[in-house]
């Protein structure tokens, strides 16, 4: 076995199927705050001959995050991580989607970018719902992609009660981690490594089913119907495109932020959704 380390933070679909790729001949540390999903799909994993080691999180706490890199770190050379763990506005609380999905990822791209080996890459799952709208003012998009991830939720403007709904609080969040990505791209660049990030569309998982039984299932069933794809994503498809930008074959590309969407922002590019 490798003395190479994998990191997946987040045991859903999305997550695993990227791990599948990233982990072989690597150890394959499995982070989730969820303790008996993550310990049964360690398990599953195991079955299938990886070497996997599991470790609870909660990625809304910085001292978590910086524990996860330093046990990863002692394992070996880290040169995978993959931040696939987040809540949807369906699942949680603006407070809460901002504490996950916004300030979690900023703390692992700063923790593991003090750790990440040299040749290494990272890869982070956002959502085509920071290519939503018309984007925010260069002064907030410059906070969210530069302020220290410790002061992130100290900032007035991105108070819970200032961002609005945990629709709002998403969106937000998930342009954010775009913004991270291309900023800690500079960083990990200096340790010889790259990040970068993928923004999936209306991919088939749990919590996609839990968004399309909600108060906008309306409107995910028409973002699909309207798409160019005229379908939902695979988990297995934004693993194959994580694959290309985690290996050798993307060693040209870092600080990107990929659209996998089915064609749904181009609808409402073009007018053809609200």
């Amino acid at each position: 076995m490798s003395t190479e380390v994998a990191v997946v933070i987040g045991s859903g679909s999305i997550g695993v199927a990227i791990g599948r790729r990233a982990a072989v001949g690597r150890k394959l540390v499995l982070a989730d705050f969820n303790q008996q999903a993550m310990d049964a799909v360690a398990e599953q994993l195991r079955g299938e001959g990886y070497e996997v080691t599991t470790h609870p999180i909660d990625i809304s706490a910085h001292d978590s995050v910086k524990k996860l890199a330093e046990d990863a770190a002692a394992l070996g050379d880290v040169t995978r991580v993959i931040v696939a763990a987040g809540v949807s506005p369906v699942q949680a609380s603006t407070q809460r989607v901002l504490a996950v999905d916004l300030a979690g990822t900023a703390y692992v791209l700063e923790e593991f970018g003090r750790i990440i080996a040299a040749g290494g890459s990272g890869l982070v799952i956002a959502s085509m719902a920071g290519h939503m709208g018309d984007g925010y003012h260069k002064d907030i998009e410059h906070a969210l992609a530069y302020t220290p991830a410790a002061d992130l939720l100290a900032l007035p403007a991105f108070d819970s009660e200032v961002v609005g709904n945990s629709g709002a609080a998403y969106t937000l969040a998930k342009r954010a981690n775009a913004l991270r990505v291309q900023a800690a791209a500079v960083s990990w660049g200096a340790r010889g490594a790259r990040v970068n990030c993928l923004s999936p569309g209306i991919i088939s998982t749990p919590l996609a089913q839990d968004e399309m039984s909600g108060p906008n299932s309306a409107g995910y069933a028409a973002m699909i119907h309207t798409s160019a794809a005229g379908r939902m994503g695979t988990p297995s498809e934004v693993a194959d495109i994580a694959a290309f930008l985690l290996g050798p074959d993307g060693a040209f590309v870092t600080g990107s932020d990929l659209l996998i969407d089915g064609g749904v922002i181009a609808a409402m590019r073009a007018g053809q959704l609200g």
